[in-house]
């Protein structure tokens, strides 16, 4: 964000704040980083309004100012809100006939301070839910906090050398962390999650040699943290700017092959406005685990996760590589709704269980998905971007297949 700041006289004597109906007047005070008092520098402000727009309860920040009779000035946020109950659906569909969906309520502007409840439950072969409460702002307008509760039930394809074996894997946690804002740019948070993670064979024990496990059972304490870069400009439907998102994990509790192990990962996005209808947005993620050896890898080739249309779990890869890259462009705007046409590729590599970093540049593992894809928006409903892709895969043994979800893809 590069904002020049321009120098004033005087103090800015009055915060008004207006056009809120749900979101409290007193948490946004606590929030904004200008104060009564203090003399009027734009680039705070113009800071200050870019953290208003990217709460989940705001649609739209704006500011005026007027210079009052004694010199001072009157600095005035104009606000509009969102609504911010939101029901979810995902669904994803492949040439093979696979079908999996996800169903979520959630209050992203719980209390009228930004705070997030909610719940969701899937279906992907087995049953699946969680409950979560997040409230980045609970102790201070810098330290906040939050816990949830999730089981998570799939089948789940490991890929030994003998064959495929489909794995009913059931995983059931509590976790708690604790959030923390250094600056407008900067943000971490940092947590501990108790499981336990059960894998028991559904179909392919007939392929299960040289001691391939029928069942597994660990329980399971996690190390986490989060570490966030965001220079993000948020205009409606349109984004700019820089953000990065690493995610570092440590998995101790368990015994061969769910043993101790290492997980980072880092997603480095970037968007671009093209005119004054497009919007180039591009992601890359660098995944790694330490288990290199085990078949029971963290990483997971899906659509709804990194290639759109490749289908529901088709791999497994210790580490990767993948690029995301659209171009999303405004076919129809009027009022709150928007159109929005979308053309991407998908791209990615993986190391799979037992090889070296050397199969992430031979092209072994190598998956290509362009594809075409629509969205519909509701600019005054957070997250409210309803998207359908489609990704046709290139290779000899590709699929192609729809991916149907709430909100953009990243």
């Amino acid at each position: 964000m590069s904002i020049v700041t321009i120098a004033q006289d005087g103090l800015i004597e009055t915060i008004e704040i207006t056009g809120l109906k749900k979101t409290r007047e007193s948490f946004l005070r606590r929030l904004v980083k200008v104060k009564p008092g203090t003399v009027y520098d734009s680039l705070k402000v113009a800071t200050d309004v870019e953290r208003l727009n990217r709460l989940a309860g705001i649609a739209k920040a704006k500011h005026t100012l007027k210079k009052n009779e004694d010199g001072n000035y009157t600095l005035t946020y104009d606000l509009e809100e969102n609504f911010t109950i939101i029901p979810g659906i995902r669904i994803s569909t492949a040439n093979n006939g696979e079908f999996a969906f996800r169903a979520s309520v959630f209050e992203f502007n719980g209390f009228g301070s930004n705070q997030i409840y909610g719940g969701f439950y899937s279906r992907d072969v087995f049953d699946s839910y969680g409950a979560f409460w997040e409230a980045p702002y609970l102790f201070s307008n810098k330290f906040g906090f939050g816990i949830n509760y999730q089981k998570n039930v799939s089948l789940e394809p490991v890929f030994f050398d003998e064959g495929t074996v489909n794995y009913r894997f059931d995983s059931s946690g509590f976790e708690a962390k604790f959030l923390y804002e250094f600056n407008f740019h900067n943000n971490a948070e940092l947590g501990i999650r108790f499981s336990n993670e059960t894998y028991d064979v559904e179909e392919g024990e007939e392929v299960l040699l040289n001691n391939n496990p029928a069942s597994l059972e660990a329980d399971k304490v996690t190390l986490f943290g989060e570490y966030e870069y965001n220079d993000l400009l948020i205009d409606y439907q349109y984004v700019s700017g820089f953000r990065s998102l690493l995610n570092l994990q440590l998995a101790t509790g368990g015994d061969s092959p769910l043993d101790d192990f290492f997980i980072g990962r880092n997603d480095f996005e970037y968007f671009a406005r093209l005119g004054e209808k497009g919007n180039w947005a591009n992601r890359v993620r660098i995944a790694y685990a330490s288990n290199s050896d085990s078949e029971f890898a963290p990483f997971a080739l899906d659509n709804q996760l990194n290639i759109r249309g490749v289908g529901n779990t088709i791999d497994r890869g210790t580490a990767a590589v993948v690029l995301n890259t659209e171009y999303r462009h405004t076919l129809y705007e009027k009022g709150w709704f928007v159109v929005q046409s979308n053309a991407f590729i998908d791209a990615g590599t993986w190391r799979n269980p037992g090889e070296d970093f050397s199969q992430l540049l031979d092209g072994t593992s190598t998956r290509l998905y362009p594809g075409l894809g629509i969205r519909f928006i509701h600019k005054r409903i957070f997250n409210a971007v309803f998207r359908l892709d489609y990704g046709f895969g290139i290779g000899e043994e590709a699929t192609n297949g729809l991916v149907f979800g709430i909100g953009q893809y990243f």
